[in-house]
């Protein structure tokens, strides 16, 4: 839902009705992104652990482009690669291979943040997972970081730039989250993983971050004065 609602905010080919049809059959906004679905979603990414591996290849081809047409003083191609990742990535096969070999080559233009809630759908993620996931990164080559409290922005900023900095290896930011942050009666608990909260829950949410409960599908004038503005829906 949060790549969805950048991209409706953002002006691609969504409406808020396709908003309030998440996870509906036949709907444009399903609960995994898919490629060819939805206008702006550029890969399928609803396997766990494949949108991790994803990033590692786009990583590897940003290095080649760079590699074949920067010239001095004209750097083309010199972005970074950036993902947000769940435990259940983490959990996966695929993830591991990618991450050899992100720290094999050194990718450096990585910068993967690593959204550790101890909450799979199941419950918590002790009754299958209980490694060392930063160690494990260190491991493969990676520079590794933690910020134990995913609502101090002042330290996530800081271990950013520290990742930006890192142009040897690729960064793994450990940052420590609660599902359902704001949510009294579901914070930290798998209910809140693949299940709506329920219409009076979302309402108690409302209040906590200070929103009129009783409004639904509202983009408030403040967050449409960062967006780049609409010109007829073209941009």
């Amino acid at each position: 839902m949060l790549q969805y609602s950048f991209l409706y905010l953002t002006g691609y080919d969504l409406s808020l009705e396709d908003i309030k049809n998440f996870r509906q059959l036949h709907s444009k906004t399903p609960g995994h992104p898919e490629y060819g679905l939805t206008p702006g979603i550029e890969v399928t990414t609803g396997p766990l652990g494949q949108g991790f591996a994803n990033g590692i290849g786009m990583a590897i081809a940003q290095k080649h482009l760079a590699a074949r047409f920067n010239q001095p003083g004209f750097d083309l191609f010199d972005y970074t690669i950036y993902a947000i990742c769940s435990d259940g990535d983490m959990m996966e096969g695929v993830s591991g291979e990618a991450a050899s070999i992100a720290g094999y080559l050194g990718l450096g233009n990585i910068v993967y943040l690593y959204d550790d809630n101890h909450i799979s759908i199941e419950g918590n993620t002790n009754i299958t997972f209980q490694e060392d996931v930063g160690k494990r990164f260190e491991a493969y080559g990676w520079h590794v970081q933690a910020v134990e409290d995913g609502n101090d922005l002042v330290a996530l900023d800081k271990a950013i730039e520290a990742a930006r900095a890192e142009t040897s290896r690729p960064s793994l930011i450990r940052v420590r989250t609660h599902i359902a942050y704001g949510s009294p009666n579901k914070v930290d608990t798998a209910g809140a993983h693949g299940s709506p909260l329920g219409a009076e829950e979302v309402k108690l949410v409302k209040q906590f971050f200070g929103f009129d409960p009783e409004e639904s599908f509202v983009v408030p004038g403040r967050c449409l004065n960062i967006i780049v503005p609409r010109a007829s829906g073209v941009w």
